[in-house]
């Protein structure tokens, strides 16, 4: 491990300022337009249907690097806000539409060399398709991954259809984050917040739940998956879980005869959970070396003091380094080395610095400004 730690946050949101009307462009409607409704400020609207209102925090580089260095964040990993997934349309409108956010999304990193890394995102309605776009993102725009959304309209992630693209991505090494879309129980929800509340965090262990039973884990030792908001209610069902895998095993061991419990250990997760002792119990499942700082920036259920959980907990340094940035640098195997650290010292983030986790440097990829690791 090297003598200092970057801080490292894995789970953040970007969207290119403009963009042209996709429902004109497609010729069908469903599609997110932007509508810049004063300085500074948009809307996102599907439709004439208001979805929600966002800040250039949500587009502009130099705000968001603003903020970085105000709270000691030395990269954040951008991703594209889910509901673009679009998932619902024709495959090759997803794919076009995927093409121009990893664009956007290499070109915001390319253009402040260190203090980004990017996942994209790929047309999972189509795995061929999402397969191909797996590779230009790696192959051509430098990144490490791409994130992807907890169902398929509707179809678990574990169904066997989609088991093609997470085969191809365990072959080429790539970081997948999970995030949670188009709720489970949705139409239930509509009041409250409570499909963000409730939803984001059910849904997200249906997922992982799916995973976990499908056999996938096995059958792909090398998959490295992370969820975010901590896996949601996972780590808090999996002696549930594991209590029906053993005692119905005709109905839970169809799959796999690996233990739930035991596949837990082999996924990763980001720190967002809101609460001390849900962390604390989180750490104690999965080990620091499977949980990465991550802050849903720049969104209200994000945590705006990036860091502020893991530091609340009394942790061994290594520990708390790793949760701070080591274990998204091998997660999405980045090195170190080749990141701006640039950010302010607070004496909290330069005690963070102190100790640390990273991974072992390597070539630079041709067109990433963050070196991946092999």
């Amino acid at each position: 491990m090297p003598a200092s730690s970057p801080i490292v946050d894995l789970h953040t949101h970007i969207l290119p300022e403009r963009w042209e009307d996709l429902d004109r462009k497609y010729g069908y409607g469903g599609f997110v337009r932007l509508e810049h409704c004063s300085p500074c400020r948009a809307r996102m609207l599907i439709g004439d249907q208001f979805f929600r209102e966002i800040d250039d925090r949500c587009w502009s580089p130099s705000r968001r690097i603003a903020d970085c260095d105000s709270h000691g964040v030395d990269l954040q990993v951008l991703s594209t806000v889910p509901v673009m997934f679009s998932y619902w349309a024709k495959a090759h409108d997803a794919l076009d539409l995927s093409r121009m956010l990893n664009d956007h999304l290499a070109g915001a990193v390319a253009s402040h060399p260190g203090r980004f890394a990017a996942l994209g995102t790929v047309p999972m309605q189509d795995p061929e398709s999402a397969c191909r776009e797996l590779d230009r993102c790696m192959d051509e725009l430098g990144m490490p991954g791409v994130q992807i959304g907890s169902n398929v309209n509707g179809a678990n992630l574990g169904e066997r259809r989609l088991r093609p693209f997470f085969a191809h991505a365990a072959e080429r090494g790539a970081a997948i984050f999970v995030h949670p879309w188009e709720m489970v129980g949705r139409d239930r929800m509509s009041d409250y917040w409570l499909r963000w509340l409730v939803g984001m965090p059910a849904e997200t262990a249906l997922a992982a739940a799916s995973i976990i039973m499908s056999g996938m884990l096995v059958e792909l030792p090398t998959l490295r998956l992370c969820f975010a908001h901590g896996g949601g209610s996972l780590a808090f069902t999996i002696g549930r879980i594991q209590k029906g895998f053993d005692e119905r095993p005709d109905l839970c061991q169809v799959d796999t005869k690996c233990a739930p419990r035991e596949q837990l250990r082999s996924l990763w997760f980001d720190t967002l959970v809101h609460d001390e002792g849900a962390l604390r119990y989180l750490l104690e499942q999965v080990g620091p070396q499977k949980l990465a700082l991550g802050t849903d920036y720049p969104f209200p259920l994000g945590e705006h003091a990036p860091g502020a959980l893991v530091r609340s907990l009394e942790l061994p340094d290594l520990d708390r380094a790793r949760l701070l940035g080591g274990t998204a640098l091998e997660f999405l195997r980045l090195d170190a080395t080749s990141l701006a650290v640039t950010a302010p010292r607070s004496a909290a983030t330069s005690a963070d610095r102190t100790t640390g986790a990273g991974t072992t440097p390597a070539p630079a990829d041709a067109r990433s400004s963050t070196r991946r690791s092999p």
